[in-house]
């Protein structure tokens, strides 16, 4: 979890993003039970409010479920956990668009930087691949 939370956005949104990102990056499981959301209060050291008002949010976007009084669990609806990669890789790409088109680099200058620096990363990181 974020060890500092941003003051530009609501914690509740900061906790689903981390959440999603955990998810998309197979830290968590389908069909992996999730913290309280007490519990998870206590160790984020946010009011259990805001856990549930992250966990509902989560659970519209389909991201959990929760069965009667049992713990919340991901879920293993394969087209939403697809879906959760795909925004979280647009959000990024949105946001990496947004800082480079005003300095005035052309699409193969970008392709060509990006694929230079992520093949730097996978050597930095023993060869492992995403």
């Amino acid at each position: 979890m974020p060890e500092l939370f941003n003051q530009r956005e609501p914690v509740y949104v900061q906790v689903v993003r981390h959440f999603k990102e955990q998810i998309a990056a197979g830290e968590l499981q389908p069909g992996e039970e999730m913290p309280s959301r007490r519990e998870l209060a206590g160790n984020l050291g946010i009011n259990p409010n805001t856990v549930q008002r992250a966990y509902k949010r989560m659970e519209e976007e389909n991201l959990l479920y929760t069965e009667g009084n049992m713990p919340s669990k991901i879920t293993e609806d394969t087209k939403v956990l697809t879906q959760v990669r795909h925004e979280l890789m647009l959000e990024a790409v949105e946001t990496f668009i947004a800082a480079v088109k005003p300095i005035g680099v052309s699409l193969q200058e970008v392709q060509h930087k990006i694929k230079e620096q992520f093949l730097l990363e996978d050597e930095q990181d023993g060869g492992e691949t995403a």
